[in-house]
């Protein structure tokens, strides 16, 4: 499926139902955080898209933001909650089972960048989808894990809305400028 065929309806239905918009934006935001789907949801477009009628159409964009945040620093919580219990067994899993160099990829950047590697995984689509769950297994410390894991979340969900909220406003603002000429 094109990203857009998956993005586009979304932007759509928020536009006309403004009010789902932070319940929609949670429960993506949340699914592409969650280690055996985030492969599947590319949330991060719709978040973009949404940034972009944050000033089109009078879209709040802190309710966003937080929707967006506590979302994905939930998903990647109960993939760390997930690998903790699991341990080893998560190797053969799927979707992990299917793409086996997603564990030492994760445990090797974990390794290499401790708790900071959680906070860089959130804007990497691969990392994304094993640091969390690889953290679980290896038992990274919760507390240094969960820092990273809201902090991180806050950040992706504030530079995504706000991409797209710079982008729309700098084409009106362009088209203004052209109408003027």
């Amino acid at each position: 499926m094109n990203p857009e065929q998956y993005i586009q309806p979304i932007v759509d239905f928020v536009r006309e139902h403004q009010s789902w918009a932070a319940p929609l934006v949670f429960a993506l935001c949340f699914a592409e955080s969650l280690a055996f789907i985030s492969l599947l949801i590319p949330a991060w477009g719709v978040l973009v898209g949404l940034g972009a009628l944050v000033s089109a159409s009078g879209l709040s964009f802190w309710p966003l933001v937080l929707a967006g945040a506590l979302g994905a620093a939930m998903g990647d919580w109960l993939s760390y909650w997930v690998g903790l219990k699991l341990e080893n067994r998560v190797y053969h899993m799927w979707p992990l089972s299917q793409h086996p160099h997603l564990i030492p990829a994760g445990e090797d950047f974990i390794k290499k960048w401790g708790s900071a590697a959680i906070f860089i995984a959130r804007f990497s689509g691969p990392l994304r989808a094993s640091v969390p769950i690889v953290a679980g297994v290896f038992a990274m410390p919760y507390w240094r894990f969960q820092v990273a894991n809201f902090t991180s979340a806050f950040v992706w969900a504030w530079v995504l809305l706000s991409l797209g909220d710079v982008t729309s406003m700098s084409l009106k603002w362009f088209v203004d400028l052209i109408g003027k000429s």
